[in-house]
């Protein structure tokens, strides 16, 4: 009789029938890990926008309130997106995971079940970005427009991608060669 194989796409270390190292993690437990991770960045972000603060408020005091000049707020989510780079990149790779995947029991690993290398997990980090850099994109052209805010849908059409993946994968992590797997 002969042994099962892997699904086509799935790690090699993760074979039909369950067996192997570490199987991969249930859609639902990653989708839970993913809103955790949304309170943290947004903690981060807030953070980081106080400690930015100074940085990009306009220099006149007015009696009401100010938004930042263009080339303020894209400086600021540049230095949002660098300091996010980082903190994904380190969290991610060696073993190491974040706070949201130490309480769920998730890591992520490459197609042989190793820990990733910090140049995969900015790949995967940048492979996140996609779907909702397009509907920045799609929301910066059509502003102003009734249709402007349905194109912020296209935000999480990367973690839609999951119902319709053979393997139950984000777009990133399918873009990147990673999967999250049990711990």
């Amino acid at each position: 009789m002969s042994r099962p194989t892997a699904p086509a796409g799935a790690p090699a270390s993760v074979d039909a029938a369950g067996a192997g190292r570490a199987p991969l993690a249930p859609l639902s437990r990653r989708i839970g890990a993913l809103f955790y991770e949304a309170l943290l960045f947004v903690a981060i972000a807030f953070v980081a926008g106080f400690v930015f603060l100074p940085f990009v408020s306009p220099t006149r005091v007015q009696p009401a309130l100010n938004v930042p000049g263009t080339v303020a707020r894209v400086t600021m989510f540049v230095a949002l997106f660098v300091l996010f780079a980082g903190y994904y990149g380190w969290t991610w790779s060696r073993g190491r995971r974040t706070l949201p995947q130490k309480t769920w029991r998730l890591r992520i690993v490459d197609a042989h079940g190793a820990p990733i290398a910090p140049r995969r997990a900015l790949v995967r980090y940048a492979a996140a970005w996609i779907a909702p850099a397009l509907a920045l994109a799609g929301y910066a052209i059509m502003h102003g427009t009734p249709h402007a805010r349905t194109l912020l849908l296209i935000a999480l059409a990367g973690y839609v991608f999951a119902i319709v993946d053979r393997d139950h994968q984000f777009l990133h992590d399918r873009l990147a060669g990673t999967y999250v797997v049990r711990d």
